[in-house]
């Protein structure tokens, strides 16, 4: 019970805004009409985690949400907004939310690549399956340790320092939840690859290379954006962008 209770206060103190909203990177519009099902959003974020997480990762990008689009059966806010994304949230746990939520934030859109609708329908009901699950606290513990102050943790050690967790399944951060569901999927993030001999008697240096599956625990948001197998999306230049119709003010 006091383990609960100090976990709840943790949260809520850590979700606490910090700084202001950052500058979006393009017009809402443009963000509504460039999104589709089976996009990940990446956050900047605000909060006081978001300040570990960033600092950690040595990312702009602090928090994921999955896309998965109005007719996905997410339900609606309560002014009757399509909810369209579906995050793990550090109080809520894995919960759906409207994109407007983001409106006025700093993001970056990374699209897997090649999905067909039977791929998109088995992520929904992979991220349908786990709404109500709770964020894993015992991240939240591990994570508090680097605020105050933030330590000169080593760059190359600061990544595998968000490798923790409780192991239950029941449990989950923002990019674990969306690592696991593209990698049932089997679609790679940033899988661990082998090289071998291709025992090809013509070629005597020819390798292959065979994929292995990260732990999803081992996953960040930024590591979508690092991925060669997810293409960045900037809603700007989506569209019929022409730099020549810019309308500068003289200085």
């Amino acid at each position: 019970m006091l383990l609960n209770w100090l976990s709840r206060r943790l949260a809520a103190y850590l979700s606490k805004e910090v700084t202001r909203h950052s500058t979006r990177t393009s017009t809402w519009e443009a963000m509504v009409n460039t999104l589709e099902p089976g996009d990940v959003l990446l956050v900047e974020g605000n909060t006081r985690i978001s300040v570990a997480i960033k600092y950690l990762t040595q990312s702009t990008w602090s928090h994921a949400a999955l896309y998965l689009g109005p007719d996905a059966g997410l339900g609606t806010s309560d002014d009757g907004e399509a909810h369209v994304l579906i995050e793990a949230d550090l109080e809520a746990g894995i919960r759906p939310l409207p994109l407007s939520f983001y409106r006025n934030t700093h993001t970056r859109i990374c699209r897997p690549v090649g999905l067909d609708e039977g791929d998109i329908h088995a992520l929904t009901d992979y991220a349908l399956s786990r709404l109500g699950h709770q964020y894993d606290m015992k991240n939240v513990f591990d994570l508090a340790r680097y605020l105050w102050p933030t330590p000169p943790v080593p760059t190359r050690y600061r990544h595998r320092l968000l490798a923790f967790g409780s192991g239950d399944p029941t449990r989950a951060i923002c990019s674990t939840f969306i690592a696991e569901g593209f990698q049932q999927l089997r679609y790679p993030i940033l899988p661990v690859v082998k090289t071998f001999p291709a025992n090809d008697p013509d070629c005597e240096d020819c390798e292959i290379e065979r994929f292995r599956i990260r732990h999803p625990s081992l996953f960040t948001p930024r590591d979508f954006d690092a991925s060669p197998y997810f293409r960045i999306i900037k809603p700007t230049i989506e569209g019929n962008f022409d730099y020549r119709a810019i309308d500068w003010e003289d200085q």
